[in-house]
């Protein structure tokens, strides 16, 4: 793997010795057809495809076979996110980030440059940086990151085995009748729905659980502590709208709204923050205590 000054990590593919190809260009568009024959042009043009030691190769140069290739994403247009990420905490094992809302964890889709880990792999020059969980681009606060390759599937084993407690703070409508229930802890069933973007609760055993508290009231607003003991894409949505509460600023509960691409409205970020999280750690045996400097206001 090779990062590049942007800190975008190159990604790997393997030339197998069947089927053959007349050019290195015509393996690419075989075997990755979602990607245009001149977007392949490009990338080699500009010298984003290489040999494993760096070396840029051509697009009519001689496929070899049994060997491996590097290559780099190219993005002719990416929305650009105004918001700053912070550098909590960071050790020769992990580095903690606050990130902002509307700012992907990892390259993916429209986003490359503009995620929390390319950021900061060009911010601190540290190529092997890889998150042990992930938070929605919606949502800011706490994430963590793996600086050691080796170690990196230790921590993830926290999250996997659930010795992480993660606590999030949410603004969303206040409930009278929800009120005289508080604190709760909410189960239900959740599985994907038709649609990829939402997640939809079934009938059968719960397979999600969070613990909901209230902090504070604003009429008509409040602001609750969430802490999930499951890991479930969406829960902390999910849950407060089956609630009646979805949380503010929700673009995709209870209605999904069409998909912003590059003309976002950064004036109604989702009121989700990853505020808190603790864990001891799997390496130094430290217990790890760490807090969201981030606020998200009632008013």
């Amino acid at each position: 793997m090779k990062v590049n000054s942007e800190g975008v990590s190159s990604s790997r593919v393997y030339l197998p010795p069947s089927p053959s190809y007349a050019s290195l260009l015509d393996f690419f568009v075989a075997n990755f057809p979602h990607i245009a024959a001149a977007e392949w042009f490009v990338r080699f043009n500009e010298g984003l495809v290489m040999t494993t030691d760096g070396l840029p190769v051509k697009a009519d140069d001689r496929y070899q076979p049994n060997t491996h290739l590097l290559y780099f994403r190219r993005l002719a247009r990416e929305p650009e996110i105004p918001f700053e990420e912070q550098i909590l905490y960071q050790d020769e094992h992990i580095l903690v980030a606050d990130k902002p809302h509307f700012l992907p964890v990892t390259p993916s889709g429209l986003y490359l440059h503009q995620t929390l880990l390319n950021r900061l792999k060009k911010k601190t020059g540290i190529p092997t940086l890889s998150p042990i969980h992930r938070i929605d681009r919606d949502t800011a606060g706490l994430v963590v990151f793996s600086v050691n390759p080796v170690e990196r599937a230790p921590y993830q084993n926290l999250f996997r085995d659930r010795l992480v407690t993660k606590v999030y703070e949410v603004v969303a409508p206040y409930s009278q009748e929800l009120l005289g229930r508080l604190p709760l802890t909410y189960c239900s069933r959740l599985e994907e729905s038709e649609h990829f973007l939402q997640m939809r609760e079934i009938a059968g055993e719960p397979n999600t659980q969070t613990h909901i508290e209230l902090i504070e009231v604003e009429h008509p607003w409040a602001k609750y502590r969430l802490i999930p003991s499951s890991g479930k894409k969406h829960q902390l949505r999910c849950h407060l709208n089956a609630l009646g509460i979805p949380i503010r600023h929700d673009q995709i509960y209870p209605t999904l709204t069409p998909y912003q691409e590059y003309d976002l409205d950064f004036s109604r970020p989702l009121q989700l923050l990853a505020k808190q999280i603790f864990f001891k750690d799997p390496i130094t045996g430290a217990d790890r205590s760490f807090m969201s400097q981030r606020e998200i206001s009632i008013t």
